[in-house]
């Protein structure tokens, strides 16, 4: 009945698939050639291939996080039926407690996907609009 990403070291485990979001500036400016620089990288191919890279990391992320908050919330679903079965148990309202601020937790985590996702590919459009365009919308 353990629900995933609850335990500090898993949130950290997140924290850290989110790197390549929060280095975003500093890889952009490090594999976009300023116009002096233009002929010696393939700003195109970089673009592409961070592109890819943010785009597998911002699907893997979501996925982890939705599927925590589907076991989360089966979860508080079966302790609720448990709970409403037995009102006088402490332990079982303690539980369904527990579960339902994770459940919570995640649902948050969700937001903050959004926002990272969201200021990634806005940098990400900026630097690399006349570098790469992908075939999908962004």
């Amino acid at each position: 009945d353990t629900s995933c990403l609850q335990n500090s070291w898993e949130l950290d485990a997140l924290r850290v698939m989110r790197q390549i979001d929060d280095r975003i500036v500093h890889e952009l400016n490090t594999i976009i050639p300023t116009a002096s620089f233009a002929g010696k990288i393939d700003a195109s191919q970089t673009c592409k291939q961070l592109y890819d890279s943010l785009k597998q990391a911002h699907a893997s992320r979501e996925k982890a996080i939705k599927t925590c908050i589907n076991q989360s919330s089966s979860s508080v679903n079966k302790l609720r039926e448990e709970r409403n079965k037995d009102m006088d148990n402490l332990t079982l309202l303690k539980r369904l407690r527990k579960e339902q601020t994770n459940l919570k937790l995640m649902q948050s985590e969700l937001n903050v996907e959004e926002v990272v996702n969201d200021r990634s590919w806005k940098v990400f459009k900026e630097r690399c609009r006349n570098h790469y365009k992908p075939s999908t919308s962004l």
